[in-house]
Protein backbone atom coordinates (compact mmCIF):
# COMPACT_ATOMS: atom_id res chain seq x y z
CA UNK A 1 0.00 0.00 0.00
CA UNK A 2 1.77 2.98 -1.07
CA UNK A 3 2.18 5.74 1.48
CA UNK A 4 0.26 9.27 0.78
CA UNK A 5 3.61 11.73 1.37
CA UNK A 6 5.38 9.40 -1.96
CA UNK A 7 5.03 11.09 -5.06
CA UNK A 8 4.99 8.68 -7.44
CA UNK A 9 6.27 9.80 -11.29
CA UNK A 10 4.03 8.43 -13.99
CA UNK A 11 5.31 8.27 -18.12
CA UNK A 12 3.89 11.42 -18.87
CA UNK A 13 5.13 13.40 -15.77
CA UNK A 14 8.90 12.13 -17.03
CA UNK A 15 7.83 13.34 -20.36
CA UNK A 16 6.69 16.36 -18.55
CA UNK A 17 10.35 16.69 -17.05
CA UNK A 18 12.52 16.43 -20.08
CA UNK A 19 10.05 18.85 -21.85
CA UNK A 20 11.04 21.52 -19.10
CA UNK A 21 13.44 20.89 -16.83
CA UNK A 22 16.58 22.19 -19.46
CA UNK A 23 14.76 25.29 -19.99
CA UNK A 24 14.22 25.56 -16.47
CA UNK A 25 17.61 24.51 -15.14
CA UNK A 26 18.69 27.33 -17.44
CA UNK A 27 16.63 30.04 -15.65
CA UNK A 28 17.56 29.22 -12.60
CA UNK A 29 21.59 28.57 -12.71
CA UNK A 30 21.26 31.63 -14.63
CA UNK A 31 19.87 33.40 -11.32
CA UNK A 32 20.74 32.10 -8.69
CA UNK A 33 24.67 31.41 -10.15
CA UNK A 34 25.76 28.12 -8.00
CA UNK A 35 24.61 24.79 -9.92
CA UNK A 36 24.08 22.83 -6.93
CA UNK A 37 21.40 25.48 -5.82
CA UNK A 38 20.30 25.17 -9.44
CA UNK A 39 19.68 21.25 -9.33
CA UNK A 40 17.85 21.75 -5.75
CA UNK A 41 15.93 24.42 -6.87
CA UNK A 42 14.80 22.44 -10.02
CA UNK A 43 13.61 19.46 -8.28
CA UNK A 44 11.65 21.73 -5.27
CA UNK A 45 9.99 23.05 -8.18
CA UNK A 46 8.97 19.42 -10.29
CA UNK A 47 8.15 18.13 -6.92
CA UNK A 48 6.17 21.43 -6.15
CA UNK A 49 4.68 20.46 -10.07
CA UNK A 50 4.02 16.35 -9.33
CA UNK A 51 2.14 17.47 -6.04
CA UNK A 52 -0.01 20.01 -7.84
CA UNK A 53 -0.65 17.59 -10.83
CA UNK A 54 -2.02 14.73 -7.66
CA UNK A 55 -3.83 16.99 -6.59
CA UNK A 56 -5.67 18.49 -8.92
CA UNK A 57 -6.66 17.91 -12.26
CA UNK A 58 -4.66 20.40 -14.28
CA UNK A 59 -4.24 20.59 -17.78
CA UNK A 60 -0.10 20.51 -19.20
CA UNK A 61 -0.96 24.46 -20.95
CA UNK A 62 -1.88 26.07 -17.33
CA UNK A 63 0.46 23.65 -15.60
CA UNK A 64 3.71 24.62 -18.22
CA UNK A 65 2.53 28.28 -16.85
CA UNK A 66 2.21 27.51 -13.35
CA UNK A 67 5.53 25.81 -13.60
CA UNK A 68 7.35 29.19 -14.80
CA UNK A 69 5.96 31.04 -11.74
CA UNK A 70 6.96 28.12 -9.40
CA UNK A 71 10.66 28.23 -10.87
CA UNK A 72 10.40 32.55 -10.29
CA UNK A 73 9.21 32.03 -6.81
CA UNK A 74 11.85 29.51 -5.72
CA UNK A 75 14.54 31.96 -7.42
CA UNK A 76 13.03 34.78 -5.12
CA UNK A 77 12.90 32.42 -1.63
CA UNK A 78 16.45 31.47 -2.91
CA UNK A 79 17.37 34.80 -2.59
CA UNK A 80 15.45 35.79 0.83
CA UNK A 81 17.03 33.01 2.59
CA UNK A 82 20.78 33.70 0.92
CA UNK A 83 20.53 37.22 2.30
CA UNK A 84 20.39 36.01 5.82
CA UNK A 85 23.57 33.57 5.45
CA UNK A 86 26.34 34.02 3.76
CA UNK A 87 27.71 31.36 1.37
CA UNK A 88 31.49 31.05 0.65
CA UNK A 89 33.58 28.87 -1.79
CA UNK A 90 34.93 25.89 0.25
CA UNK A 91 38.15 26.83 -1.75
CA UNK A 92 38.26 30.30 -0.22
CA UNK A 93 36.47 28.57 2.93
CA UNK A 94 40.37 26.31 3.13
CA UNK A 95 42.67 28.82 2.25
CA UNK A 96 41.46 31.66 5.12
CA UNK A 97 40.20 29.12 7.61
CA UNK A 98 43.58 29.76 10.01
CA UNK A 99 44.37 33.50 9.29
CA UNK A 100 47.41 32.62 11.30
CA UNK A 101 49.60 30.01 9.91
CA UNK A 102 50.78 28.81 13.21
CA UNK A 103 47.05 27.44 14.11
CA UNK A 104 47.27 25.42 11.31
CA UNK A 105 46.99 21.83 12.19
CA UNK A 106 50.23 21.02 10.73
CA UNK A 107 52.30 23.51 12.48
CA UNK A 108 50.14 22.99 15.63
CA UNK A 109 51.30 19.29 15.26
CA UNK A 110 55.23 20.44 14.87
CA UNK A 111 55.43 22.69 17.68
CA UNK A 112 54.07 20.10 19.92
CA UNK A 113 56.37 17.63 18.47
CA UNK A 114 59.56 20.78 19.32
CA UNK A 115 57.76 20.99 22.79
CA UNK A 116 58.04 17.19 23.28
CA UNK A 117 61.56 17.43 22.55
CA UNK A 118 62.45 19.86 24.24
CA UNK A 119 60.54 18.58 27.59
CA UNK A 120 62.47 15.56 26.79
CA UNK A 121 65.95 17.60 26.45
CA UNK A 122 64.90 19.20 29.94
CA UNK A 123 64.69 16.28 31.75
CA UNK A 124 68.47 15.65 31.13
CA UNK A 125 69.26 19.23 33.27
CA UNK A 126 70.40 18.44 36.55
CA UNK A 127 67.70 19.39 38.96
CA UNK A 128 69.15 23.05 40.01
CA UNK A 129 69.17 24.13 36.38
CA UNK A 130 65.51 22.52 35.35
CA UNK A 131 64.46 24.79 38.27
CA UNK A 132 66.25 28.29 36.96
CA UNK A 133 64.71 27.62 33.84
CA UNK A 134 61.23 26.61 35.00
CA UNK A 135 61.39 30.12 36.82
CA UNK A 136 62.99 32.33 34.30
CA UNK A 137 60.86 31.30 31.43
CA UNK A 138 58.21 29.57 32.81
CA UNK A 139 57.21 31.49 35.47
CA UNK A 140 58.67 34.85 34.14
CA UNK A 141 60.97 36.07 37.25
CA UNK A 142 63.55 37.98 36.76
CA UNK A 143 67.20 36.62 37.65
CA UNK A 144 67.27 38.85 40.92
CA UNK A 145 63.62 36.91 41.51
CA UNK A 146 65.81 33.42 40.67
CA UNK A 147 68.65 34.40 43.24
CA UNK A 148 66.34 35.34 45.73
CA UNK A 149 64.62 31.90 45.49
CA UNK A 150 68.12 30.34 46.00
CA UNK A 151 69.60 32.61 48.02
CA UNK A 152 72.14 33.19 45.78
CA UNK A 153 73.63 36.29 43.84
CA UNK A 154 72.24 37.47 41.23
CA UNK A 155 75.51 37.77 39.23
CA UNK A 156 75.15 33.51 40.36
CA UNK A 157 72.16 33.24 38.55
CA UNK A 158 73.08 34.69 35.24
CA UNK A 159 75.64 32.85 35.24
CA UNK A 160 74.31 29.56 35.81
CA UNK A 161 71.01 30.16 33.40
CA UNK A 162 73.42 31.19 30.51
CA UNK A 163 75.37 27.90 31.45
CA UNK A 164 72.48 25.78 31.62
CA UNK A 165 70.69 27.59 27.86
CA UNK A 166 74.00 26.54 26.52
CA UNK A 167 74.09 23.11 27.58
CA UNK A 168 70.81 22.95 26.83
CA UNK A 169 71.42 24.03 23.46
CA UNK A 170 73.83 21.33 22.94
CA UNK A 171 71.61 18.51 24.51
CA UNK A 172 68.76 19.50 21.76
CA UNK A 173 71.02 19.64 19.22
CA UNK A 174 72.41 15.69 20.28
CA UNK A 175 69.45 14.28 20.59
CA UNK A 176 68.00 16.17 17.54
CA UNK A 177 70.70 14.57 15.64
CA UNK A 178 70.31 10.94 17.26
CA UNK A 179 73.14 11.04 19.12
CA UNK A 180 74.08 11.45 22.54
CA UNK A 181 76.74 14.10 24.64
Amino acid sequence: MPQPYMVYMQASDAEFYQRYAPAIFAYLLRNVGSREDAEDLLLDVFLAVLEKRQSADVDEQRLATWIWVVARNKVVDHHRRSKHRTHRDLQTVRETLYENDEQAPEQMALKNEAYQRLHTTLRELPAFQRDIILLRFGHGLSCGEIATVFKKSEGAVRMALHRTLKLLRTLYTKNDEGGSL
